[in-house]
């Protein structure tokens, strides 16, 4: 059976993000340092953003105010002005970040474009991630973005339905257990997965074993060759 189309995550799959975050929730810390320790202070927002998913989406603004919900859980509503302050600054200069696109992006889906259509699949705040592709410069080599609320088996086979013909002749590629691979797998794509250093732990999830669809690549740079080696 021949591949058609390839479908890959954006952030920490052909960008950095996760260590956006991670820096941002360290400057987070040490904000609220004087109302909880380290360790609650990171349940307790982790327990928010969870709580949020549903009404916030992904994202940096749901990120943002998820901090400031947890900054008035924990000073009893009396969090300082110069605190909620600090926050959304903080949340500004996520959103204003540069793009940093991972090495051998550009090779891979160089290679991958002059073969097969290429679509984004990746969630989070519709304007962000479309600044976020226009700055990485590779958005001319996509047939087509889809920004999502959720990643689950059916929008993998709407999505590839839509851009491609079907989800039995394409590639899923990204970093997310949870996200980028099972779905893919359950809709009846092939899936490849690139590690990057950092997860979020909401994204973590047990690899598949022995599935006939799935891969492991130590970079995206390998995902040419896999894809070619499936027709």
């Amino acid at each position: 059976m021949r591949i058609t189309t390839v479908g890959l995550d954006a952030d920490d799959t052909l960008w950095h993000n996760e260590g956006i975050f991670r820096l941002t929730q360290d400057r987070f810390l040490a904000l609220m340092a004087d109302h909880a320790d380290s360790e609650a202070l990171q349940a307790r927002l982790r327990e928010v953003e969870k709580r949020n998913l549903r009404l916030y989406g992904y994202g940096v603004k749901g990120f943002t105010l998820s901090m400031i919900e947890t900054a008035m859980e924990l000073t009893d509503n009396n969090a300082p002005g110069r605190l909620i302050a600090e926050i959304l600054a903080a949340g500004r200069e996520m959103l204003d970040h540069p793009v940093e696109t991972l090495p051998g992006v550009d090779q891979a889906l160089g290679e991958l474009a002059d073969e097969y259509r290429l679509v984004l699949v990746t969630k989070g705040d519709l304007l962000h991630q479309e600044t976020k592709l226009a700055a990485s410069g590779l958005g001319e080599l996509f047939v087509a973005a889809e920004i999502v609320s959720e990643k689950d088996a059916s929008t993998y086979e709407r999505v590839f339905a839509r851009h491609g013909t079907g989800a039995a002749q394409a590639v899923m590629c990204g970093n997310s257990m949870r996200s980028d691979i099972l779905p893919a797998l359950e809709a009846g794509a092939y899936a490849a997965h690139v590690p990057y250093p950092l997860i979020w732990e909401h994204e973590m999830a047990d690899a598949p074993q022995n599935h006939p669809r799935f891969a492991e690549l130590p970079a995206i740079t390998d995902l040419p060759a896999w894809v070619r080696s499936l027709s």
